[in-house]
């Protein structure tokens, strides 16, 4: 049934049954997977893991394990983001245009919730969820994932990615988020957990006040030349060095991240946030996360982690299908 749900992903498709058709036309699938499951007994699988959603965690714990031990650098640097999943269902709150409302939904779980404009759709209202996922911002792994209605605002899921990621066993130092993240509360909480967030600027009134800028003096404005991560202060020192105290150490905020957003690594770090993006739109288009064709929070998170199994694993086949470099 595990390979069920691999052949459902690589081909990328929606629905159990027709991947059931599949493997029955198939013999190569059915040499690989053994035999040709019924489509009923692949929907009592289903049901059978929403039951039993532990098992499934701790083999995505284990596989993510195996890949780590291939790519010992992998989960230093994560890009969080959040992205849309439309539902299955018909969420408006009329049976029609000026008539009676409804009385009930067949996707009752999902919500109304706020998508931003990509390439040729339109923003706005979308009625499903959405998936929050933290990625690795170099090989493009998703390491932390969760599944929630549309309505949930990103922002309250990002810390939680960061603990799922540590608790993985990944050794997190940045945080790579857009702009709607850059609130206090994100950013203390990082720190906190040992964690540099890199997020671009949100203007505020306090950013109108110039407060973001870095200090200056009558040579101009000072450069930056080093943070200390344990006292959480970063340094920065006069252009020429007249100025009596040459450098001054200014507390990492918000406004003054440990990695100075005007620095090289700061643009660097920034510029591999597409990591996240990359990911959301592979998972959706090339491995079946969408289009969605399940209704309910817990049979959707179901698909998604189903779907980004087939994704891992099929990573860590590439990696160990790999020839092991002779030691010098």
């Amino acid at each position: 049934m595990v390979g069920m749900a691999l052949a459902k992903s690589l081909y990328a498709i929606p629905t159990w049954t027709r991947t059931v058709r599949l493997v029955a036309e198939h013999e190569g699938l059915q040499r690989v997977i053994g035999c040709a499951p019924s489509e009923w007994a692949c929907y009592r699988f289903a049901r059978t893991l929403r039951g039993h959603s532990e098992a499934l965690s701790a083999c995505l714990d284990r596989v993510l394990a195996a890949v780590a031990e291939r790519l010992p650098d992998m989960g230093q640097n994560i890009a969080i983001d959040g992205s849309d999943l439309s539902a299955y269902a018909n969420g408006q709150r009329y049976l029609s245009k000026h008539g009676p409302e409804r009385e009930r939904f067949s996707d009752p779980d999902a919500s109304w919730g706020h998508r931003s404009a990509v390439s040729t759709r339109k923003g706005g209202g979308f009625y499903g969820y959405k998936v929050h996922a933290a990625v690795d911002a170099k090989y493009d792994l998703p390491l932390a994932w969760t599944v929630e209605t549309a309505k949930d605002a990103e922002q309250a899921f990002a810390l939680g990615l960061i603990d799922a990621a540590k608790a993985r066993g990944f050794e997190v130092r940045t945080a790579i988020m857009d702009k709607g993240y850059d609130v206090g509360p994100i950013h203390d909480g990082c720190m906190d957990r040992g964690v540099a967030p890199v997020t671009a600027l949100k203007e505020t009134t306090r950013t109108e006040r110039g407060e973001h800028k870095p200090p200056c003096c009558e040579h101009g404005e000072w450069t930056f030349s080093g943070a200390d991560f344990k006292r959480r202060r970063t340094k920065w020192r006069c252009p020429t060095g007249i100025c009596t105290p040459a450098s001054v150490w200014i507390k990492a905020t918000r406004l003054h991240p440990l990695i100075p957003r005007e620095s090289k690594r700061s643009r660097a770090l920034y510029a591999s946030r597409g990591s996240v993006e990359r990911e959301f739109g592979r998972l959706k288009h090339e491995w079946s996360l969408l289009p969605l064709r399940v209704r309910g929070l817990d049979r959707v998170r179901l698909h998604a982690d189903l779907t980004i199994l087939a994704k891992l694993a099929c990573r860590l086949a590439q990696e160990r299908a790999k020839p092991i470099p002779l030691a010098a």
